[in-house]
């Protein structure tokens, strides 16, 4: 029987088992909010180059998945440049993910790095605990969530009450597995950009050490301290040098953006 049919039967078959759904309460983004991002990379070798663009755009549209509501958010990212002679990328993301429990449901992935090529589909069955893959099937714990919507849901988060070197846990699903990041809470700080100034949240996640990351902790993350929790930039220290992807221009953001300080 051809794979894909194979992965419409066992979806058909598996049953759907009653589930009590969380309740996120998501005041953070809405449908149309569009992020766009620069990326540069700096080494010893090639100095400080612009290599790259990245986008994050929630769609208006409003599949319905398993009776229940969902947004749609398509991540894209290319390489520019001259970077493009030696390193060609182009990739694309989509998520689907429940609207009020803000837990992943589809996932569609189309990766184009070099002569290195990646599809996959992911549907996550999260009544019976099971993400689907073209490729496998794998028991996943409550409320998985997808690479995509894992952002979206951390900037739902509570952190009132969480002090400097406070540990959240989020799982996600990746490459036919499950990881369980601890993301380290650096506390507030000020951050300058292309944007302006303004007020943020920092956060560490853990990664996989490896081939690109020696330390487990390498990446930096922060986002507005307001109520959009948008991020305005990242760092990466890595092997072969640093990345570091700062935000460049928003619209259609839930909140007024009020982190931003005055020049």
């Amino acid at each position: 029987m051809p794979r894909f049919l194979v992965i419409l039967f066992l979806l058909c078959c598996l049953s759907a088992s009653s589930q009590s759904y969380r309740k996120i309460h998501n005041t953070a983004f809405v449908r149309g909010e569009k992020l766009t991002f620069r990326v540069a990379f700096n080494s010893s070798l090639t100095g400080s180059i612009t290599g790259g663009k990245a986008t994050l755009e929630v769609k208006d549209d409003n599949k319905i998945l398993n009776n229940r509501s969902t947004y749609h958010v398509v991540g894209e990212g290319r390489t520019t440049g001259l970077i493009e002679l030696f390193y060609n990328v182009h990739d694309r993301f989509e998520s689907y993910f429940d609207q009020d429990a803000i837990i992943a449901r589809q996932f569609i992935r189309r990766t184009r790095e070099n002569n290195y090529k990646k599809d996959d589909l992911v549907v996550f069955r999260q009544e019976d605990l099971l993400a689907v893959s073209l490729t496998k099937i794998v028991k996943v714990p409550a409320n998985m969530q997808d690479v995509i919507s894992v952002f979206y849901y951390a900037r739902t988060l509570d952190i009132t009450n969480l002090e400097p070197g406070g540990i959240v846990h989020i799982p996600f699903f990746l490459d036919d597995s499950v990881y369980n990041s601890r993301v380290i809470f650096k506390g507030r700080e000020t951050v300058n950009t292309k944007l302006g100034k303004f007020k943020c949240i920092a956060f560490r996640p853990m990664v996989a050490t490896g081939y690109a990351f020696d330390d487990p902790y390498p990446i930096t993350i922060w986002m507005t301290d307001d109520a959009n929790r948008i991020p305005i930039l990242i760092e990466s220290e890595q092997s072969v040098g640093r990345a570091r992807v700062e935000l460049i221009s928003y619209s259609g953001l839930a909140n007024p953006v009020t982190s931003k300080m005055a020049d």
